[in-house]
């Protein structure tokens, strides 16, 4: 019989946070949903910290865990494939791919091997997300006589980033203003999810983007609350996501 009342959560969604009875008895609980959550080491201006991806991919997570109400969240990954015009600004980490996809793939097994039944992946960053879909299908087809499954959810980055921008766009951002890197969108982001890891007094010196800064936008007028607009985005629609997915017959 379960030490835990009925239904009830553990004392935290990270797992890293648990003892590993903590765990177990969460399992017993329902709790049978892990998120692995990838996030990257990278340059990103002079006006936000390298670990952007993994602090915020790791606060998104654990939202969107507390939504669902029976999901545990596990560590962050932050050694991912970086694009090449990352790797010439010092701190930025490039993983192989093929190491990359080997690492997700023995995290993968190792919850379903514990009992874990839905193994959920979504990255914070766009260079690895192919990898990620081919991940799931390889061991969806590996465990294809047992109940566990791999979820790939896009909808993290691709669907919500792009509903996103369309909402600053609405609050009259310009398409340079948002960015593609390191601009109001990231940098808003950051400010709703972790703000210590912003530098306010260098969004000026980041509002040219250019090859030698490493931005390509104008962060200057991003705020926590333009921020909190792509996180209720991003939660929302990552967490209807995957309950379709698990829904769907098995």
């Amino acid at each position: 019989m379960s030490g835990l009342p009925a239904q009830a959560a553990p004392p935290s969604v990270h797992i890293e946070d648990l003892t590993w009875t903590e765990l177990r008895e969460a399992q017993r609980e329902g709790f049978t949903t892990v998120i692995v959550p990838i996030g990257g080491t990278e340059q990103n201006g002079p006006h936000m910290a390298l670990g952007k991806h993994n602090a915020r991919v790791r606060v998104l997570a654990g939202r969107i865990a507390a939504e669902l109400g029976t999901a545990v969240v596990a560590p962050v990954l932050a050694y991912v494939p970086e694009s090449a015009g990352h790797m010439r600004f010092p701190g930025s980490i490039d993983a192989p791919d093929d190491a990359f996809s080997a690492l997700l793939a023995g995290a993968a097994r190792s919850f379903q091997g514990q009992g874990f039944r839905d193994v959920v992946l979504i990255g914070d960053s766009g260079d690895y997300q192919g990898l990620l879909q081919a991940l799931a299908k390889q061991l969806n087809a590996e465990w294809k006589a047992r109940p566990a499954r791999a979820h790939y959810i896009g909808a993290y980055y691709r669907e919500a980033m792009a509903d996103y921008r369309s909402e600053l766009k609405a609050r009259g951002l310009s398409e340079q203003e948002i960015g593609v890197h390191a601009g109001v969108a990231d940098t808003a982001l950051l400010m709703a999810t972790a703000p210590a890891m912003v530098r306010p007094g260098q969004l000026a010196a980041a509002q040219r983007g250019s090859p030698d800064n490493g931005v390509t936008g104008d962060p200057r007028a991003a705020t926590p609350a333009l921020g909190q607009i792509g996180v209720d985005l991003i939660v929302r629609k990552t967490v209807a996501k995957i309950r379709t997915a698990l829904a769907e017959p098995r």
